[in-house]
């Protein structure tokens, strides 16, 4: 649906990096570095699969790795290379018209990495996250959504998720929510192939509006 759309919602479930933050130089860096450690083939090469977790990536990429040494490496890298790390478009803005119980952050990162992003960006920390670390089941599994609907005391067909990337837009289509595709990690086009409902090119395109019971959002979508 293009044009400006009016969608009544519970609350909002943002996706963090490509929704609210951008690492992915960062991520890209580290990850080649971190598969070069570990001897992967074409590690110079490596581009991860944005939205998953790492902890997926990693026991594919390397069989029988110690899990906790890897992960430490590849937080530690990550934490340490934020001098790109941005801010996207229209993200305090909006983020700061929401009252705190109506929104959570559902990531495929770590809480560490998760939190830490935050602080760098100076961006308020919620009261309600998803990591990639506190769930089983990791994008594009609904879990991770499903979780974030819990935390916000609403039920998964009241929420909108807020998604860049195709795995995290399945994960909120299969937990029943509603998906908002922001462009930038990948096409609209693979947005909608992957099933969002509407897309916007920033979250400058989406204001929200406190009302009885919820939400109003205003959003100019493609």
């Amino acid at each position: 649906m293009s044009g400006r759309v009016v969608i009544e919602t519970k609350g909002l479930l943002f996706d963090n990096d490509g929704v609210i933050v951008s690492s992915i130089a960062s991520v890209n860096r580290c990850w080649r570095k971190w598969a070069a450690h570990y001897g992967v083939p074409n590690a110079d090469e490596f581009v991860i699969e944005h939205g998953t977790r790492a902890i997926d990536v990693m026991t594919k990429l390397v069989p029988g790795i110690d899990v906790a040494e890897g992960m430490k490496l590849i937080e530690d890298m990550e934490l340490a290379d934020v001098a790109d790390l941005e801010v996207l478009p229209g993200v305090r803005k909006l983020l700061e018209s929401l009252p705190m119980d109506r929104w959570a952050i559902v990531s495929s990162a770590t809480w560490r990495l998760l939190v830490g992003r935050l602080e760098v960006a100076k961006l308020p920390v919620p009261e309600r996250i998803i990591s990639g670390d506190r769930v089983v089941n990791g994008k594009p599994h609904p879990e991770p959504y499903l979780r974030g609907a819990e935390l916000i005391h609403e039920a998964p067909k009241d929420c909108v998720v807020i998604e860049d990337a195709p795995s995290g837009v399945r994960a909120g289509i299969e937990a029943g929510c509603r998906v908002l595709g922001v462009l930038g990690t990948h096409s609209a086009e693979e947005l909608r192939a992957a099933g969002v409902s509407w897309v916007v090119e920033t979250l400058e395109c989406v204001r929200a509006e406190v009302v009885e019971g919820g939400l109003r959002l205003t959003v100019d979508a493609l």
